[in-house]
């Protein structure tokens, strides 16, 4: 399956996991909905490459620190 928009969305794709969704952000979306997880455009740059992309990591990163 292809994505029109797939080149439009290359240049927005953050993710530096190999896989074959990059630029189809609908099945990214799925497949991370499954995994019980949020995709890497939900990160900045430190936090994607952690790879970690479990909600509990998103919340954490949502607290303030100090």
């Amino acid at each position: 399956m292809d994505c029109e928009r797939r080149e439009a969305n290359l240049k927005l794709c953050n993710c530096t996991y190999s896989c074959d969704k990059h630029g189809r952000c609908c099945e990214c979306l799925h497949y991370h909905r499954r995994m019980g997880e949020l995709p890497a455009c939900y990160f900045d740059a430190a936090a994607e490459r952690t790879w970690n992309r479990t909600l509990a990591y998103f919340v954490s990163l949502q607290r303030p620190r100090g």
